[in-house]
């Protein structure tokens, strides 16, 4: 029936009965330059519009990651406050986490200070200054369910971030004896709080999961389980300099003891 119906409409149109066709054949016959220059248009007109929403989107995802917070962000604005816990024991610190380079940068500028760096995962689409840092040696690639490439007691002190949420128990239960084995005064783990669950989307994808946020109850019962004890001292110097510092923390702080 449809059929039908499309071929009459076809032979209405076709035998000069549609009131318009014989305008529209005029017009096609008149002005075929008007036609190719409609068409131009348009397609520039598309090719705009698809270019401006691309743009757009681009745009919005970089600032949802911008905008998403990490606790390695978090490791840079509290490094005053780690000088002052620390002291001494932060000459010579390594960084394992994404984005270390631009921890290690941070670090390096500061006086006396030497930093390292271990990115859990490929880096791609880096700056210049990170390859850089990678070409020298300072920062590596290396999958932190593997031993770290470093020598026992290598480092005064180890800081990882946005690494340890993405680990199950299972990995986790190599993973920090090795950040423990290869730091001589402090090992200082930032996990992300449940309250503050804002993993970086871009992140997901190299880690194979999504972060899990765990409670510090949790934590303290793995950390129990091998055989890390808290520092109390650089905790409580921690706390006193970000308490004056006006400092409140949106990633849990776990300041633990190395093995001896």
């Amino acid at each position: 029936m449809s059929r039908r119906q499309v071929s009459s409409t076809r032979r209405f149109v076709d035998s000069g009965n549609f009131p318009f066709s014989g305008a529209l054949h005029s017009k096609s016959r008149s002005s075929p330059i008007l036609s190719v220059g409609l068409v131009i248009v348009g397609a520039i007109l598309l090719i705009g519009y698809v270019y401006s929403s691309s743009g757009k989107s681009r745009i919005d995802g970089v600032s949802r990651l911008q905008g998403e917070y990490t606790c390695t962000l978090e490791v840079q604005r509290v490094i005053p406050f780690l000088k002052t816990a620390y002291g001494d024991n932060m000459h010579k610190v390594l960084h394992v986490g994404p984005d270390t380079c631009s921890v290690v940068s941070k670090l390096l500028k500061e006086e006396g200070f030497e930093a390292w760096g271990v990115e859990p995962y490929d880096i791609e689409d880096v700056e210049a200054d990170c390859k850089s840092l990678v070409g020298k040696g300072i920062v590596r690639v290396a999958d932190i369910k593997f031993p770290l490439p470093y020598r026992s007691k290598s480092f005064s002190l180890v800081i990882v971030s946005d690494a340890v949420d993405y680990l199950s128990p299972k990995y986790l239960n190599k993973t920090l004896p090795e950040f423990a084995r290869v730091a001589s005064d402090g090992l200082l783990i930032f996990a992300g709080s449940p309250g503050h669950q804002k993993a970086k989307v871009a992140g997901l994808s190299k880690f194979g999961r999504p972060a899990k946020m765990r409670s510090s109850t949790w934590w303290v019962g793995l950390f129990g389980q091998n055989s890390l004890e808290e520092n109390e001292a650089a905790t409580k110097k921690f706390e006193q300099a970000a308490s004056k510092g006006s400092y409140q923390p949106a990633c849990q702080v776990f300041h633990l003891k190395p093995y001896h």
